[in-house]
């Protein structure tokens, strides 16, 4: 797999910060995007003391215009833009209502609305112009111009009560990287979904419940390189957990909601909330 130049987002931290320490060496140029400068520099200096050549991009993946003026800078400065990693992401729980409110726990709409602007338009914003640079791109060696992975999850498998607008948006990022995939191939592109579990990241570090299947990033990050050098269109881990998911989302919905809220997993106020940035 042709691996010379490649770009990641979310990479001040968890999966994307993982996947630059991995691939950084000398003769390798990496191009990092994040929305927090400080911890992206940290990545940069820790990648380029590993001898990758390393640019940094200090922007939100929302900012539609930015991503695209980025990328396309990228595309038209480098020889060749090889791998594009999606990894920015957030995730949030339903939560109690606020000041003694009655009523079942929800999520605002705030934080429905945000999780779809980062989830799914942030990967689109990441992929669009991607695509259009590799499309201008020779056949490599490897018989391709370019690959693109959007990491999903095994939550796009189900419809969980504790994070819906989570699972709605992992699972419209794997249909989307999956469909749209069958057709890019033609041109020599391979998008892949990255259908993977709870990984020890910052995003999971504040869930108070028992994590199933937890993986270590450096296991993730192996893991998913290893599906892109074997050119695999959907990249599933743990197995185990995504084949019960699957099982799941089968049974009538009364029936796993019944399971579901029995659980202390995605209880209310088990998860992170994403607040507006006047709440503070």
């Amino acid at each position: 797999m042709k691996q010379d130049s490649l770009l990641i987002t979310g990479a001040a931290s968890g999966l994307g910060r993982g996947f630059a320490l991995r691939v950084a060496r000398p003769g390798v140029t990496l191009h990092l995007m994040d929305c927090n400068e400080n911890r992206l520099k940290d990545t940069a200096s820790r990648t380029a003391a590993l001898g990758a050549r390393v640019s940094i991009h200090a922007l939100d993946v929302t900012d539609a215009p930015a991503m695209r003026r980025v990328i396309e800078g990228i595309g038209a400065s480098d020889d060749s833009l090889d791998v594009v990693l999606a990894c920015a992401g957030i995730t949030g729980g339903v939560h109690d209502r606020p000041n003694g409110e009655i009523g079942a726990a929800c999520e605002s709409e705030y934080q429905v609305k945000h999780m779809v602007d980062v989830n799914v338009n942030g990967v689109l914003n990441t992929i669009f112009p991607a695509i259009d640079v590799m499309r201008r791109q020779p056949v490599a060696s490897d018989g391709f111009r370019g690959r693109i992975a959007a990491i999903s999850s095994i939550a796009g498998l189900v419809s969980f009560p504790g994070t819906p607008s989570y699972c709605a948006t992992k699972a419209a990022v794997d249909r989307f990287m999956v469909a749209t995939g069958g057709n890019l191939k033609r041109d020599g592109i391979l998008l892949s979904s990255v259908v993977c579990g709870f990984i020890n990241t910052p995003m999971v570090a504040t869930n108070e419940f028992a994590m199933p299947g937890l993986v270590q990033t450096a296991e993730a990050v192996e893991r998913i390189m290893a599906g892109l050098e074997k050119n695999r269109r959907r990249i599933t881990f743990p197995r185990w957990i995504a084949a019960g998911s699957r099982l799941m989302d089968l049974l009538p919905i009364g029936l796993s909601e019944r399971y579901y809220q029995n659980q202390p997993t995605g209880a209310a106020g088990s998860m992170p909330v994403v607040r507006q940035p006047s709440d503070g």
